[in-house]
């Protein structure tokens, strides 16, 4: 039996909700506020009556992902596997707030690439590693300094910072306050939010 087509466009969805679906991807170093950041906004955009989830690196680990490691190809399908489930809720019509590390452009690319375009906004949490060490708040810098952790992202294994956000966050000087102005109005600007007519 072929599979049906769907039988509700993301159009209709977006007059509904009065937003359309997109996928916000917050990438940075561990110790950067990405989480912190994307859990603001989900109340933000909750008080705003905005359907939104907040998909992020430990909570899959701990499931969806829960039997990859830290190499370099377990590192990619992660995050293939984050982004194909990112698509998933914002084709479903929701305003979907990934924080991933992602250390890898070829990566994100891939997750961009499965959205249409203008949904996907790749937002660079802009962190100094030594900013990040000093927060360090499950101690996973010190481990990685002492040899108890491999390939970490900053200190043993590479990460590649965008070359062309749709957004830089200063999240070591900035306020989550900052960061939230700046992610929503991003939203408007996009056209993600404020949708009140045919979309």
């Amino acid at each position: 039996m072929p599979t049906p087509a769907a039988s509700i466009t993301r159009a209709e969805r977006a007059v509904q909700n009065r937003h359309r679906g997109a996928v916000l991807w917050l990438t940075g170093l561990s110790g950067a506020g990405k989480s912190t950041v994307a859990q603001a906004l989900a109340r933000r955009l909750f008080e705003m009556d905005c359907r939104s989830y907040v998909l992020d690196g430990d909570q899959l680990r701990t499931g969806l992902c829960a039997d990859l490691g830290f190499s370099d190809a377990a590192r990619s399908e992660n995050i293939r596997r984050a982004g194909e489930l990112a698509a998933l809720f914002a084709d479903a019509g929701m305003i979907v707030i990934c924080a991933f590390i992602s250390p890898f452009a070829d990566d994100r690319a891939q997750a961009r690439a499965l959205v249409p375009d203008g949904a996907f906004l790749e937002v660079f949490c802009q962190c100094p590693l030594a900013v990040c060490e000093e927060r360090d708040v499950k101690g996973l810098y010190r481990r990685a300094r002492d040899g108890q952790l491999a390939q970490f992202t900053g200190i043993s294994s590479p990460y590649e910072a965008p070359a062309a956000p749709d957004l830089v966050l200063d999240t070591a000087s900035g306020s989550v306050d900052d960061a939230l102005a700046s992610l929503l109005l991003l939203l408007r600007e996009r056209r993600v939010t404020h949708v009140t007519h045919q979309a």
